[in-house]
């Protein structure tokens, strides 16, 4: 980079889910070059020799870091000081608004997310809620029913960990089916008890089949 004109075209570096790692020792000595008053060309600019090549390197004024990260994700919190002293930080919240135009059988993919989302940032945090590129190819009932069962509903069980019922507070009823205890009377001593109103009867979130999709979305959107 060192060689590279400093006044050439901006050169854009996209790390993804940049908290994954172990910043401190990804960056290394970098985290200190990339500082705007630290790169080739400006007053205060610094170089290192690299340890193999022995060659000079610094970091050029047209160099520019994006790194990508979840704020779901636990890791963010435990981010190096120093890396968030030298990163302006731009939140980018789903936007439920670009699915405006997709509607499959009168069901309007950004009235779902908006739902979905209001819902979960009551029952959890805005940080969790869910992305509209998981719907923003959508373009038939398969699509539709493969998004859910193989997305949005993994990602809900993996919120809400072994709690089905805030699940179905997210999703609704047609995502959801009251397991049958199969108890009688005869075999099971307390079965008057557990029919009182406080028992609460165990639910399953199960994979909605692609004929059922429509109606359960149509009850989740009430």
């Amino acid at each position: 980079m060192a060689n590279q004109d400093i006044q050439g075209k901006p050169v854009v570096l996209i790390i993804d889910e940049i908290n994954r790692g172990n910043v401190s020792a990804i960056f290394g000595e970098l985290i200190t070059l990339i500082e705007e008053s630290k790169r080739a060309g400006r007053d205060e600019a610094l170089e290192v020799i690299l340890p193999y090549s022995k060659q000079k390197f610094s970091v050029p004024s047209n160099l520019y870091l994006i790194g990508t990260m979840n704020t779901a994700d636990r890791s963010v919190e435990a981010l190096d000081t120093a890396l968030r002293r030298r990163f302006a930080f731009v939140e980018m919240m789903p936007k439920a608004e670009l699915l405006g135009e997709i509607i499959i059988e009168n069901i309007n993919l950004q009235h779902v997310l908006s739902r979905i989302n209001n819902r979960i940032k009551v029952l959890l945090d805005k940080d969790h809620q869910i992305g509209h590129a998981y719907l923003i190819n959508v373009q038939s009932t398969r699509d539709l029913t493969h998004a859910f069962n193989n997305c949005i509903v993994p990602l809900l069980k993996e919120y809400f960990y072994r709690d089905e019922e805030k699940i179905a507070l997210v999703l609704g009823p047609g995502f959801v089916e009251i397991e049958n205890d199969n108890f009688s009377g005869d075999h099971f001593p307390d079965f008057e008890r557990i029919r009182k109103p406080q028992y609460k009867p165990k639910l399953n979130v199960f994979e909605v089949p692609e004929e059922n999709i429509i109606d359960a979305l149509n009850q989740l959107i009430g």
